[in-house]
């Protein structure tokens, strides 16, 4: 059965759990975003997205644990636990996004990955804006590396798209 939600729905991104089954500060930053988006009334519903990486438990596992240490119920959770790319977790969510019957998106991701992720919500037809947490505490270094990584990564997804 559809559940309507009248609210945009948070599409948190995942990122790297580490060795220990803890968010990495990536993911962690991204998932107490999107639950202060939902506390604060912007957002009516979040799907964790994220399948297994390295380290169990799931990306989307790890989140929802987050948004429900935060206060966020857990019928206002779901999960995309398949995924290993941004592009599947935004493909892999779709099916979500329709029996939520949502109107609209809010991407869940850093700044430096926005534009991709709302480029691939473009390329799905999925009406997506883009709420980024602050990157307080990380280290400059570590944020122009994962500038550097988008840029090929845009270029690749660029080309994808042209092809088809």
């Amino acid at each position: 059965m559809a559940r309507r939600i009248e609210k945009p729905i948070a599409l948190v991104l995942g990122a790297a759990v580490w060795a220990d089954g803890q968010a990495s500060p990536t993911l962690h930053r991204r998932a107490s975003h999107a639950a202060t988006l939902y506390k604060g009334g912007q957002v009516g519903h979040i799907i964790g997205c994220g399948g297994v990486g390295l380290h169990p438990p799931s990306e989307a596992e790890v989140i929802r644990d987050i948004c429900l240490n935060q206060g966020v119920p857990a019928a206002d959770i779901s999960l995309e636990d398949r995924s290993t790319t941004t592009m599947e977790n935004i493909d892999n969510a779709r099916p979500i996004l329709t029996r939520l019957e949502a109107k609209s998106v809010v991407i869940v991701t850093d700044h430096y990955h926005s534009f991709r992720a709302k480029m691939i919500a473009r390329y799905f037809d999925i009406p997506a804006s883009v709420s980024c947490p602050k990157s307080q505490g990380t280290k400059r270094l570590r944020v122009l590396k994962s500038y550097a990584r988008e840029v090929p990564a845009l270029m690749l997804y660029m080309i994808r798209f042209k092809r088809g």
